[in-house]
């Protein structure tokens, strides 16, 4: 029986294209959730354009909700990015990112795997204008590596996984979410003790 993953995240999670004029979304074939359903995988898809790391009592509710109704086995958290393009430091993004995996985690059942990814280092471009926001972002890594050593969950650090981003230099291309969906379908055969 397929394990049954819940991925919660951003625009990235959700499958934004960033071609398209009214936030519309790669099909099935391109986004990375879509691609490890296609591997085997039973995916709860919960991105949404926009989401930055839950701080607010009903953006809690709503994670926690989220991951209740699904009754996954294990949750795929993939935030930051628009933490940091609010101007939030790779440091508070961790702080913030530890508050919030402390709550899922008192709130989830028993038995739950939490995979905390990093997403990839943005570039400068049409959406990461600053430069310290690149900068930034390549922080994020080690603050989410040792918060997940720290909290003993499972890490990805989506930057070793050659994503590939579009022009705005945030978004996954059609050959990134690709690249996304193979590492992260390593990264949860090794959640799961299964070989790779």
């Amino acid at each position: 029986m397929a394990h049954k993953i819940l991925c919660f995240g951003d625009s990235n999670t959700y499958g934004y294209d960033p071609r398209a004029c009214l936030g519309g979304r790669y099909p099935d074939s391109v986004r990375w959730t879509a691609l490890l359903e296609a591997a085997g995988w039973d995916v709860v898809c919960e991105g949404e354009n926009g989401r930055s790391i839950p701080r607010l009592d009903w953006e809690m509710e709503g994670a926690l909700r989220a991951l209740r109704c699904s009754r996954a086995e294990a949750a795929v958290v993939m935030l930051g990015s628009n933490d940091l393009l609010c101007g939030a430091a790779a440091k508070t993004c961790g702080e913030r990112m530890e508050r919030f995996l402390h709550i899922l985690t008192d709130g989830a059942s028993p038995g739950l795997r939490l995979l905390l990814a990093a997403p990839p280092p943005m570039r400068p471009g049409a959406w990461a204008g600053d430069p310290g926001t690149a900068e930034e972002s390549c922080l994020l890594a080690g603050c989410y590596r040792a918060l997940a050593e720290r909290l003993g969950v499972g890490f990805a650090d989506a930057g070793q996984w050659n994503v590939e981003l579009t022009f705005d230099g945030v978004h996954f291309s059609e050959s990134g979410h690709r690249a996304f969906a193979a590492g992260a379908g390593q990264a949860l055969s090794a959640l799961f003790g299964e070989p790779l």
